[in-house]
């Protein structure tokens, strides 16, 4: 007796599709696996034995096989229980065999089994949805609290299932299976509100300009200042400003969040960009990603959205430098003995750090530091993760009117977030079939097309280049970082004030790295 269902493994955060084989035969009683399963998998056995016990299934006194193919890929999680025990259901014929076939041709099962045959969440399970519905199945059983996740995928039946018992009535009865198709999500492109707004930010105009530059771009952005000047609070107010997110956005980052288990039961797709904000301590793994089987770490969780590093110089340097890959190349890859690993990583960096150990220098009263301390602590970060950071902006602490004055004449973030939405329609038409979105994507030849300066703007830039004031890298962050001022401006010429400003964002922050 033999049976055969569909299941998914991941690898990563992608999908990869496996067939579940249960063969019941003559010999001493045994349940075995083949196929490469780890721990978790193997553990499957006990748990599908007193599922069934507990479900009034008993299964026959013989020899049980089960493969998972292809068996050249390592099978982990604990999916797999689910699967297993609806092929060993199909081995013992213990569905209508016509509609059996037509179920096991098309259908994928997913779930965890509890003790007493109730079917419990897993992680991942966009994943193996979406992974289904490219290999042409039409139909996915999946946990309870899973359905609303698998819901917002198109194309694609969902059927929502709490335990063994309650599966096993849907496919022995065809009229109950059609009825217990979970509608589709639509999707709502309506944003939650964010807790955190800027018109809760006195004074700071020069900050809160570079932010929305940065915000209008993309651009990595250092903020440098004294404690308790406000380079958190504007951090953490980043994301009330950013556009909404798009139906694919969404997808990606509740991708990830999902396979990283960070989903609430019950939830579905994601409506508000990702803030992290890993503390000073994160390893090279927590911040990249890693682990025996790679999953992603908080560069890839911040996908479409803000990764804030407080205290960047407190970070050790090696955790600093996983970053410069993919600030470059929007991934993160991983290499493992049995594969390659890819996350995405289209994040906005914002980094936020005191100007010394004390935080007061260059103020002679306040700071305690010697040259050479100064020195050394701007020294923790490393020169090419400088240059990879495009506007760099001083926070500076309130004056007495400002620190006293109310909030009613501070702009809020929804009048910030409309200019930002302009500038970025721009880019999209400005970039449309090139396979990007923001300035700060663009490769230099893409910068030399598309940053037409003026002559005021061409002179400006010879005396940057001729003073060696800017590397080969700084010269072309500087030009997108002007672009995008020139498009909140409205301009399609790149003028002399743009580049002066966006110069200005490049070297503000050069003299406290000199101690000087």
């Amino acid at each position: 007796m033999f049976g055969k269902v569909y299941s998914v493994t991941l690898h990563g955060i992608d999908g990869f599709l496996v067939q579940v084989e249960a063969d019941i035969s003559d010999g001493l009683p045994s349940f075995d696996m083949v196929g490469i399963p780890c721990s978790e998998v193997k553990e499957a056995r006990e748990r599908v034995r007193t599922a069934f016990r507990n479900s009034s299934i008993f299964l026959p006194p013989k020899k049980m096989t089960v493969n998972l193919s292809p068996a050249d890929i390592r099978k982990r999680g604990s999916g797999f229980d689910l699967p297993i025990a609806v092929s060993i259901l199909a081995a013992m014929e213990f569905f209508p065999s016509d509609f059996w076939e037509e179920i096991s041709a098309c259908s994928m099962f997913c779930g965890e089994l509890s003790l007493d045959g109730s079917i419990c969440s897993i992680h991942g399970i966009l994943s193996a949805v979406l992974c289904a519905r490219e290999h042409g199945l039409r139909r996915c059983f999946v946990p309870a609290d899973n359905a609303a996740e698998a819901a917002c995928i198109e194309e694609i039946e969902v059927i929502a299932v709490h335990t063994l018992s309650e599966l096993i009535q849907l496919l022995k009865e065809p009229a109950l299976l059609e009825e217990s198709i979970v509608p589709s999500i639509p999707w709502n492109s309506e944003q939650d509100n964010y807790p955190d707004d800027f018109k809760d930010v006195n004074g700071q105009r020069a900050a809160r300009r570079a932010i929305e530059v940065a915000v209008a771009g993309m651009h990595n952005l250092l903020l440098s200042g004294p404690p308790g000047s406000g380079k958190s609070m504007l951090a953490r107010r980043i994301p009330s400003i950013m556009p909404p997110l798009t139906r694919d956005e969404s997808l990606e980052i509740t991708r990830i969040h999902s396979v990283c288990g960070l989903l609430e039961p019950g939830s579905g797709l994601l409506r508000m960009r990702p803030f992290r904000s890993p503390h000073h301590t994160a390893s090279t793994s927590a911040l990249a990603g890693g682990g025996l089987y790679p999953v992603p770490g908080e560069i890839s969780l911040a996908d479409r959205g803000v990764l804030f590093l407080d205290e960047l110089p407190e970070y050790s340097k090696k955790t600093l430098e996983v970053l410069r890959q993919p600030m470059e190349d929007e991934k993160v890859y991983i290499s493992r003995l049995h594969g390659r690993y890819e996350f995405p990583a289209h994040t906005m960096i914002v980094a936020a750090m005191n100007p010394c150990r004390c935080g007061y220098y260059p103020d002679p009263i306040r700071c305690t530091c010697t040259s050479w301390e100064v020195q050394k602590y701007l020294g923790r970060i490393s020169g090419p993760l400088l240059d990879r950071i495009d506007i760099t902006i001083e926070v500076l602490p309130l004056n007495k009117e400002e620190l006293r004055s109310g909030s009613a004449d501070n702009e809020d973030s929804d009048s910030i977030r409309q200019r930002i939405i302009s500038a970025h329609n721009i880019q999209q038409k400005r970039f449309q079939n090139t396979g990007i979105y923001f300035n700060s994507q663009m490769t230099s030849a893409m910068a030399s097309e598309f940053c037409c300066t003026d002559q005021q703007a061409d002179r400006f830039l010879d005396s940057c280049l001729s003073n060696d004031q800017l590397t080969t890298r700084g010269y072309y962050k500087l030009l997108k970082t002007a672009r995008t001022i020139a498009d909140l401006d409205g301009s399609d010429l790149i003028l002399e004030s743009h580049v002066m400003e966006a110069f200005c964002y490049r070297t503000a922050g050069s003299f406290r790295k000199n101690g000087s």
